[in-house]
């Protein structure tokens, strides 16, 4: 896998080719409505990487009736107490649904590991039952597809001073924010170990170069678009750009490096 690189600029038809994708996503939902499937879209990232931005690309011609985003806050007391995945199954999508989780499950593998909000052995037993937890999902006829949303140290530092300086992005400040840039190594070594336990053959995951947010929107949802069966697929606007879009490989096989 190649390393990450910043690139510069944005395609121009940015909002007419956003338009055309926008429209193939309720081509999409149409017939996962009709047919009673069941999609799970898991985003996960660094920091600052984009998830609400890009998760709002792909919700705002949806039928909300029938996608819902789900961003769940710490666990109360009570749920702590519960099986670790319970609060997540109440969320999982009915019939027809689209459900897109903003962080999941994998909160356990990233932030909790890092900063030290769950025990190695809570950790462990996490790393050692996920697979077989979503690969239940997937028997039971859910699709899920994983996303981590990844951006260099240098633009997340950017974009961290920009919540502090934006208005509009106050409610985007967290107080693990410093710890992103004092934790990045830390960040990135959960971040490989995630990605190379965790990638099944029944949910593998796929990484997407964020730096440039309008690629990092165009080229996901072309990936997701791709992933999906639906009639009258226009094929000819579905093309990758391969250095944005990068497929990790399942259980077993050799993992490419990610930037450090």
């Amino acid at each position: 896998m190649p390393q990450l690189k910043k690139i510069e600029g944005s395609d121009a038809n940015y909002d007419a080719e956003l338009r055309l994708l926008q429209i193939e996503l309720v081509k999409a939902q149409r017939q996962i409505i009709s047919s009673g499937s069941r999609l799970l879209l898991i985003f996960e990232g660094r920091d600052t990487a984009g998830k609400d931005g890009t998760i709002k690309s792909i919700t705002e011609h949806l039928s909300p009736r029938e996608a819902h985003v789900v961003a769940l806050g710490i666990p109360s007391s009570k749920e702590s107490g519960e099986w670790y995945f319970q609060r997540y199954v109440a969320e999982l999508p009915s019939s027809g649904e689209v459900i897109l989780f903003n962080r999941s499950w994998y909160n356990r593998a990233g932030v909790e590991r890092v900063m030290g909000f769950c025990t190695n052995a809570q950790y462990q037993q996490f790393m050692t039952t996920v697979n077989e937890f979503e690969s239940l999902l997937v028997g039971s006829g859910i699709q899920i597809i994983k996303y981590y949303l990844d951006i260099d140290k240098k633009e997340q530092a950017r974009r961290l001073e920009s919540r502090k300086t934006d208005p509009l992005k106050q409610w985007e400040i967290s107080p693990f924010d410093e710890q992103a840039q004092a934790k990045w190594k830390a960040y990135s070594t959960a971040r490989d170990l995630m990605l190379k336990k965790t990638s099944s053959q029944e949910a593998p995951w796929t990484v997407v170069n964020a730096n440039n947010k309008k690629l990092t929107h165009l080229n996901l949802i072309r990936d997701l678009l791709s992933r999906i069966n639906y009639p009258n697929k226009n094929q000819k606007i579905l093309v990758l750009d391969s250095g944005i879009v990068m497929h990790c490989p399942p259980l077993g096989k050799k993992q490419p490096k990610l930037a450090p």
